[in-house]
C-alpha cells in the first residue's frame, strides 16, 4: 500500500518537472510582457493552438502511461521498453504531418478567428517557427509516460532542469538580439522552445542508454509493431479526443477574449493563465502521480486499497492549494510584477486573479479524482464526462462574454463551472465501484 510518504516521494519529482518546464512558459511571458502588449496577449493564442495539437501526443503517452503503470504492477517488466517504443515510432509520424500541413496553409487559416491584424500577424510568426517542436515534444511524452509509468520520476526534474535552462539563455538571446544571436522578438521565443524541446529529447536519450536496464525492461529491436500501438490506441484514443476538446474550448475562451472584450483584455488574459499553470503544479503532480498508482495498485490485484489512496491524494492537494492561495492572495501584486512592469495593466490583472483564486479548490479536488478514473483504465468513461463538461462550459464561457459582455473577471468563473462539474461526475464514478474488475 502506498503511505503518504510514497504519494510526495513519487509526484515531488514531477512536481519539479512540472516547475522547470512551466518556467520556460513564464519566462517567454515575461520576456514578452516587456516587447509588447500585442506580443503578450498573442503568445497565449499560439501556445494554445500548439497545445491543442500537442494533445494528440500527449493523449497517446498518457494511454501508454496508464498500460505501463498496470504491467509494472503486474510485474511483467520485459512487456514495458516495447511499449516506449512502439509510441515514439508511432508518434513520429503525426509529428511530421503536422509540420507539413502548418507550412502549407492551416495555420493560415486559423488567422482568421482573430479580429486584431497585429495578433493575428504575431500569432503566425510564433507558429511558423514553434511546430517544428512536434517531433520533440511527441518523443519526451513517451519517454515521461516511461519513467512515471515506473514510478521512477526523479530524472523528470533533471531533464526539465536543461530544459528549462536551455529555454532561458535562448529567450534572453533571441528575443531582444543578445549574445550576438539576431533579434526575432515572439518569432525567437517560438524558435527557444524548440530548441529546448530539442535538448529535452537528446538528454532522455543519453540517459536512458546510460542507466536503464534495457534487458529486463525488454527495450529490444527498434521495429514497427501495430498489435502493441493498437492496444495502446484502445486506451488512449479517448484521452487523445479528451484533451484535444478540452484545448479546443479552451481555446475558445481566448478567441472570446480577443474578439469581444480586446487586446488588453487578452493581455491581462495571458498573465492570469500563465499564474494558473504556475499555481496549479502540485495539485497537477499528484493528478500524474495518482493515475499511475491506481494503474499499479490494481495491476498488483490490490482494488480494495484504490479508494484510501485516492481520497489521501486529495487531501494532500487540496492541503497544497490552500497554502498556495493563501501566499498569492497576500501579495497578488508582486505576482504580476513578474510579467509586465505596466502599472495600469497590473492593476487591471489583480480582479481577474483573485476570482480565479477562488477556483482552485475545485481543481485541486477534480484534478485528483479525475486523473484516478482515468488510471483504472476506463478512458472511454473519462471522455463522456469530459464531452458533458465540456459542453456546459463552452455554454457558460459564450453567455458570459460574448452574449452578457461581461468583464475579464466574469469570465474567469468558467473555471468553476469546468471544475465544479467534473468533480463531481468523477467522484460518483469512482464511488460506484464499477472500474474494480476493468480489464487492460
Amino acid at each position: 500500500m502506498y503511505s503518504n510518504k510514497h504519494v510526495v516521494k513519487i509526484s515531488l519529482p514531477i512536481l519539479l518537472s512540472l516547475m522547470a518546464q512551466n518556467i520556460i512558459q513564464v519566462i517567454d511571458t515575461a520576456f514578452l510582457g516587456r516587447v509588447g502588449e500585442v506580443e503578450l496577449g498573442a503568445s497565449a493564442l499560439a501556445g494554445i493552438i500548439y497545445i491543442a495539437i500537442y494533445t494528440i501526443g500527449f493523449g497517446f503517452s498518457m494511454g501508454a502511461q496508464i498500460l505501463i503503470g498496470r504491467r509494472n504492477g503486474e510485474r511483467n517488466f520485459d512487456k514495458i521498453g516495447e511499449i516506449v517504443i512502439q509510441g515514439i515510432l508511432f508518434l513520429f509520424v503525426p509529428a511530421i504531418l503536422l509540420i507539413a500541413v502548418f507550412k502549407f496553409g492551416f495555420a493560415a487559416s486559423l488567422m482568421g478567428l482573430f479580429e486584431s491584424d497585429n495578433v493575428r500577424e504575431a500569432v503566425s510568426e510564433y507558429l511558423d517557427w514553434r511546430v517544428y517542436g512536434f517531433v520533440f515534444a511527441f518523443t519526451n511524452s513517451a519517454f515521461r509516460a516511461f519513467y512515471i509509468g515506473i514510478a521512477r520520476t526523479r530524472v523528470l526534474t533533471i531533464n526539465s532542469l536543461v530544459m528549462a535552462l536551455v529555454n532561458l539563455v535562448l529567450d534572453y538571446g533571441l528575443i531582444f538580439g543578445n549574445f550576438g544571436l539576431p533579434k526575432m522578438g515572439i518569432g525567437g521565443a517560438a524558435l527557444a522552445s524548440v530548441i529546448a524541446e530539442a535538448s529535452s529529447t537528446l538528454f532522455f536519450i543519453i540517459y536512458i542508454r546510460k542507466t536503464v536496464d534495457l534487458e529486463k525492461y525488454g527495450f529490444k529491436k527498434i521495429t514497427f509493431r501495430w498489435t502493441i500501438v493498437k492496444k495502446v490506441l484502445d486506451i488512449s484514443i479517448y484521452m487523445m479526443l479528451q484533451y484535444l476538446l478540452s484545448i479546443v474550448t479552451w481555446m475558445m475562451f481566448f478567441v472570446f477574449i480577443e474578439n469581444y472584450l480586446g487586446e488588453r483584455s487578452l493581455a491581462v488574459t495571458n498573465i492570469v493563465r500563465s499564474l494558473y499553470t504556475i499555481v496549479t503544479i502540485p495539485s497537477h503532480a499528484l493528478g500524474s502521480t495518482v493515475n499511475t498508482m491506481v494503474s499499479n495498485t490494481i495491476g498488483a490485484g490490490r482494488q480494495s486499497e484504490v479508494l484510501n489512496l485516492i481520497k489521501r491524494v486529495v487531501l494532500i492537494s487540496l492541503f497544497s492549494m490552500l497554502i498556495i492561495i493563501l501566499i498569492v492572495a497576500i501579495a497578488p501584486r508582486l505576482m504580476i510584477h513578474i510579467y509586465t512592469n505596466d502599472l495600469s495593466l497590473i492593476n487591471d490583472t489583480v480582479a481577474p486573479l483573485y476570482v480565479l483564486l477562488t477556483s482552485l479548490p475545485f481543481y485541486a479536488i477534480g484534478t485528483v479524482l479525475f486523473s484516478s478514473v482515468s488510471g483504472t483504465g476506463n478512458t472511454q468513461r473519462a471522455l463522456i464526462y469530459e464531452i458533458i463538461t465540456l459542453l456546459g462550459y463552452v455554454f457558460y464561457t459564450w453567455f458570459i462574454i460574448v452574449y452578457l459582455r461581461l468583464s475579464v473577471s466574469w469570465a474567469w468563473t468558467t473555471e468553476h463551472v469546468y471544475w465544479g462539474q467534473l468533480m463531481l461526475f468523477s467522484l460518483l464514478y469512482l464511488r460506484s465501484k464499477k472500474w474494480m474488475n476493468k480489464k487492460i
